[in-house]
């Protein structure tokens, strides 16, 4: 009988990126992200496969680690065309509201373009997007624990009619509510 498996979080979550140097850089500076590591190779670990790449890899607090891949050897980096830019993201936490409010004002400061703060009801979030084309989130949550065990208890039964009906089920109205009452 197989043990079930016990996750301890994401080790890193990578992506590639257009140019690894001003990938670090925009990191280092617009969000703070220490620069931890780089691995370099001609051919690919997995696969032995022939295609140099740099691997960088960013510190996003508490263990988390972003990382990117920079290809050379491959065609130009694109999106999945067929995917809305607003769905594909990078989302990061922050402590408050404060520290969003103020991570807007930082993040503005570099002529970045941001949106937000976008209130979701049980937390606030701005967007904008790296050199890279990534679109990028910074959150802090407003939730309370009543809250989030509401949405824990209903998320199996919205799924259950969703993968029926393919339409917003109603088990969460009072969110889009509460939003809508905030405004």
């Amino acid at each position: 009988m197989s043990h079930p498996i016990q996750l301890n979080g994401f080790h890193h979550v990578a992506y590639r990126c257009k140019d690894a140097k001003q990938t670090v850089e925009f990191y280092q500076n617009v969000l703070g992200m220490d620069f931890q590591l780089a691995i370099a190779e001609d051919h690919v670990p997995s696969t032995g496969a022939y295609d140099p790449y740099m691997h960088i890899f960013m510190d996003a607090g508490n263990g988390n680690v972003l990382a990117f891949f920079e290809l050379p050897q491959q065609p130009d980096m694109d999106r999945d065309q067929n995917t809305p830019k607003w769905v594909q993201h990078i989302a990061m936490k922050l402590d408050n509201l404060e520290a969003l409010n103020a991570a807007k004002v930082s993040i503005e400061s570099h002529g970045i373009n941001v949106i937000g703060p976008t209130n979701h009801g049980i937390f606030k979030s701005i967007y904008f997007f790296d050199p890279n084309g990534h679109r990028l989130e910074l959150a802090a949550n407003t939730h309370t624990q009543e809250q989030m065990q509401e949405l824990h208890r209903v998320a199996p039964e919205m799924l259950d009619e969703w993968s029926k009906t393919k339409k917003a089920p109603r088990h969460a109205a009072w969110l889009h509510e509460q939003i809508a009452n905030d405004k």
